[in-house]
């Protein structure tokens, strides 16, 4: 849910369209597991806003790719996994993030030697 507003603003700004994956299909409406845009043939990049075990976006790659898509980057806002890499490359995802554990903890660090 966190990854809904970056995508929508990403989706704004690039004028490329989203998709958004539910867990499961409901069963009214659409019955559509992924709404938006039909993914089928196409290159799709998942979003996330924090990235730690990787669990979702494993399960919503799954999904993309049964539906057509080829995936093969996740970008995230701050990739807090600590592994190098990230820790989706098990499923041939290269992760891009903005910030990693790494950062993070410098910045705490750093502010704590600022703050003493």
């Amino acid at each position: 849910m966190g990854g809904i507003p970056i995508a929508t603003m990403l989706s704004a700004l690039t004028g490329w369209p989203a998709v958004f994956v539910r867990k499961q299909a409901k069963t009214y409406g659409t019955c559509r597991l992924a709404e938006g845009a039909d993914v089928a043939g196409r290159r799709v990049t998942v979003i996330e806003d924090v990235l730690t075990t990787g669990g979702a976006v494993r399960e919503a790659t799954a999904a993309l790719r049964v539906l057509g898509a080829t995936v093969d980057v996740v970008v995230c806002a701050i990739d807090r996994s600590g592994q190098p890499g990230g820790p989706v490359t098990d499923v041939g995802l290269e992760t891009r993030s903005l910030f990693t554990k790494a950062h993070l903890d410098a910045a705490r660090a750093a502010a704590r030697v600022v703050a003493t």
